[in-house]
């Protein structure tokens, strides 16, 4: 991520406010992969944190003539981007997956309907976490922490001003006052809630992040995890399948509710639906964990086309659940946009479009 230093912040403010574009497209570029990072836990939803950032950026961009400089660009920029997304949280339904959107399956034969309104979760691009050059391996491990799917799935159960309280102070590294001034709030109440979010986000977490699994594993296993998971799925291999997963592995797929529980259940919904059919496989990274990109042949065309981004969790060297972000292929018959939109999402994850 390229940085600019304060006589050249100084410089592209006073150019900025004299009206060039340009400048002022400098001046947030330092700090615009992690505005959307920062939106994206505000939101849990790419779209919604694309709409949040550029709301923002708009918003400051019309406000120049009001910023004086009694604090940082960088801490003005998280103020407006941070009460967008608040704005956007009064008319959203909390992001959530199936797992706390109802029961498990009981039966492993059907399927519900696909809820299209925008609930759930979306999967967030590890390579968008840094624009240009990259952190620091300590300031990696810390972002990717902060995108994991428990911890966003935390985030999203607390009102939205607690959540932002906990991010600007603990992710993003603010103080009590300044949080306090970007949100308008007193100390007292940025305190109050900072205490209240701990707690409720402590909770909901696992014992050990999947930084701490990841590293612990090292690279080699864990690639070998993914190769594994990729090829048993391209050959229908349910036994190597299962033998990977948890007793209590869970298994979903947004927009479908219909989640599953158990080696058992998961076991039988592989046979009567992904194992069913043809695959191919490319690994990839989203939210700080493993990934892979999952393309079903579409014999109609004779080749694959993007259907899922599925996320693993891990517990040591097994899979503790699998959550199958799907694309279009939740849908009987989808159109030329469903996989227009299907093929968008693929390309953030730096994943061809299709596969021959």
């Amino acid at each position: 991520m390229g940085t600019v230093n304060a006589a050249d912040e100084r410089a592209l403010l006073k150019l900025a406010r004299d009206g060039d574009e340009e400048a002022f497209g400098e001046l947030v570029e330092a700090h615009q992969a992690q505005l959307r990072a920062h939106s994206y836990r505000m939101l849990g939803s790419v779209h919604d944190a694309e709409d949040a950032l550029q709301e923002g950026l708009l918003r400051a961009w019309r406000g120049l003539a009001g910023f004086e400089g009694r604090s940082s660009v960088r801490s003005w920029l998280y103020s407006i981007v941070t009460n967008a997304a608040l704005d956007i949280t009064r008319n959203r339904s909390r992001r959530e997956l199936p797992v706390d959107f109802g029961p498990a399956a009981g039966q492993a034969d059907h399927l519900e309907a696909a809820v299209t309104d925008p609930v759930w979760l979306e999967p967030y691009p590890d390579r968008w976490l840094t624009g240009g050059e990259g952190p620091s391996p300590e300031t990696a491990y810390e972002q990717r922490e902060s995108m994991e799917l428990a911890f966003i799935v935390a985030l999203q159960k607390l009102p939205p001003l607690q959540r932002a309280v906990l991010l600007l102070r603990e992710v993003v590294g603010f103080s009590a006052a300044e949080t306090a001034a970007q949100l308008g709030a007193s100390l007292a109440s940025v305190n109050s809630a900072l205490q209240r979010a701990r707690a409720t986000v402590r909770s909901g977490l696992p014992d050990r992040s999947q930084q701490e699994t990841l590293r612990a594993l090292g690279d080699e296993r864990t690639r070998a995890i993914v190769e594994k998971y990729m090829d048993a799925m391209e050959r229908g291999d349910a036994e190597t399948l299962i033998s990977m997963l948890t007793e209590d592995a869970t298994w979903c797929m947004p927009p479908i509710p219909t989640w599953f529980a158990g080696r058992q259940l998961v076991s039988e919904f592989l046979v009567a639906y992904p194992l069913a059919v043809r695959w191919k496989h490319l690994p990839t990274r989203a939210n700080g964990q493993l990934a892979v990109g999952c393309y079903l042949l579409d014999p109609d065309v004779g080749s694959y086309v993007p259907a899922c981004i599925d996320v693993l969790t891990l517990d040591g060297a097994k899979i503790r659940s699998v959550v199958g972000f799907l694309t279009a292929a939740h849908e009987e018959s989808p159109d030329a946009r469903t996989w227009a939109a299907a093929a968008e999402v693929f390309a953030r994850f730096g994943l061809p479009t299709g596969l021959p």
